[in-house]
């Protein structure tokens, strides 16, 4: 068990060590800014992504494995994923009518009405309407 922790802790360093692989030539200041890549940037560059890769795919596989081991000593139970229960079936909402529809929608219809024939004029609370303000400007 100690043998997978210090490999994990040693791939972590590794992805690490590839970082700062990969962005050295950056902050020290051997690259150049507004320049293409030197050779030399370019050589540390992807050295450290394939360490910086090959460390997190060590760091994967051996918390993975002490994942496993801690199963096989019962320390952490598998939790078993249970079915979810299907939902009942929701009853339709009646449909209306079309003469409630219309009997719902008529003082709508009448006071869009009254709102365009009383364009031009102020309403009652003193504001004019809002198509009567871009007319005005």
């Amino acid at each position: 068990m100690i043998r997978k922790f210090v490999g994990a802790v040693a791939a972590a360093l590794a992805v690490l060590a590839g970082l700062w692989l990969m962005i050295a030539p950056f902050a020290l200041g051997s690259q150049p800014e507004d320049a293409d890549w030197t050779n030399t940037t370019q050589s540390e560059f992807f050295t450290g992504l394939g360490v910086a890769v090959v460390g997190l795919i060590g760091a994967i596989c051996f918390v993975l494995a002490i994942y496993e081991e801690l199963v096989a000593r019962g320390l952490v139970e598998v939790r078993q994923r249970q079915p979810e229960p299907e939902p009942e079936p929701v009853p339709a909402a009646p449909q209306a009518s079309s003469a409630e529809l219309a009997s719902l929608l008529a003082p709508l219809v009448e006071a869009l009405r009254e709102d365009m024939n009383n364009s031009g004029e102020h309403r009652r609370n003193g504001k004019a309407s809002l198509v009567g303000v871009e007319d005005h400007r």
